[in-house]
């Protein structure tokens, strides 16, 4: 998935959000609290339910620029990245993309299937959160 939008908010205002969501995931999932400069190259497991958890692993962190990190499950593998690059002080463009491989062909042929349908869905929901993070500034 792939995902570029202008918005009109500044690029340091969008990346604080990011940020602020990625510092309470680490410490909803780890207990700990870890400062931005601590994420490049941090793991942790996230559980999401009894029986799915998953290796997070922050692989970029650039202040109001990018942020990228990978999910391992069982299953498959996410790679999330976004970009953010200021068009001027009070404006970005947001450039988001999501890579996921399958493992077996099993897994393979179901997100294939599955994917396509929720695809729609998974992109109309991220338009939306990138409009709400735009009305809160």
């Amino acid at each position: 998935m792939e995902i570029t939008k202008k918005l009109n908010i500044p690029a340091s205002f969008f990346y604080d959000k990011v940020m602020d969501s990625v510092l309470f995931d680490v410490r909803k999932a780890t207990g700990k609290s870890v400062t931005r400069k601590q994420l490049k190259n941090l793991e942790y497991v996230k559980q999401f339910s009894q029986n799915n958890r998953a290796r997070i692993k922050i692989e970029e962190v650039i202040e109001n620029q990018s942020y990228k990190f990978r999910t391992s499950t069982t299953k498959n593998e996410f790679v999330v990245h976004y970009q953010i690059k200021p068009l001027d002080d009070s404006t970005c463009e947001v450039h988001y993309t999501e890579k996921m491989e399958s493992y077996g062909m099993l897994q393979k042929l179901n997100d294939m299937l599955l994917g396509t349908i929720l695809m729609y869905f998974k992109r109309r929901r991220f338009k939306k959160m990138l409009d709400m993070i735009e009305a809160t500034y």
